[in-house]
């Protein structure tokens, strides 16, 4: 696969994105789980097994849904492959739609938690102010724990008026 295609389908299909759930057995009281991840039909999910191989980290899987197609899911939650493999990836083949802005936004976090600022209450709360200018925002739990969060300002992104294919 051309890197520049995997970026292309990333553009298109990628989300990037953390769950964030209160755990009472953690210092803080919350954990956070950073997460890339492409979902498509299951009748594409040869492609996903090539983004797979391509990038050599992550998890391939088939959901089924009731009632519903199945989908397919290439996930990597791994914050050492995401520094590693699919961060740099994506700094030296940019995005070129808004989903640059959540990219940039979802580096910022995973930087942090490199060094383990999610372990401090501090840390949580500029970990969640940057979750609330991610495109899908805070969950109702989140805005309930902290309704005095400010989320931080989203990154301008233009599109580029020209570019090369490959």
């Amino acid at each position: 696969m051309h890197p520049k295609y995997v970026t292309g389908i990333s553009d298109a299909e990628s989300t990037f994105s953390f769950t964030i759930i209160k755990r009472i057995t953690n210092k803080t009281g919350w954990f956070i789980q950073p997460i890339f991840q492409i979902e498509l039909h299951n009748k594409d999910a040869l492609i996903l097994e090539k983004l797979q191989s391509f990038f050599g980290v992550g998890n391939f899987r088939i959901k089924n849904i009731k009632g519903k197609n199945s989908v397919a899911i290439f996930s990597v939650v791994s914050i050492k492959d995401l520094i590693n493999i699919i961060i740099p990836h994506f700094d030296k083949y940019p995005l070129l739609t808004q989903k640059r802005a959540d990219f940039e936004l979802f580096k910022q976090i995973v930087l942090m938690m490199d060094k383990k600022d999610h372990l401090t209450m501090e840390g949580i709360k500029k970990i969640i102010s940057i979750k609330a200018s991610l495109n899908k925002g805070l969950s109702p739990l989140l805005i309930n724990h902290f309704p005095k969060l400010v989320p931080c300002e989203r990154p301008q992104v233009e599109t580029p008026e020209t570019f090369d294919p490959f």
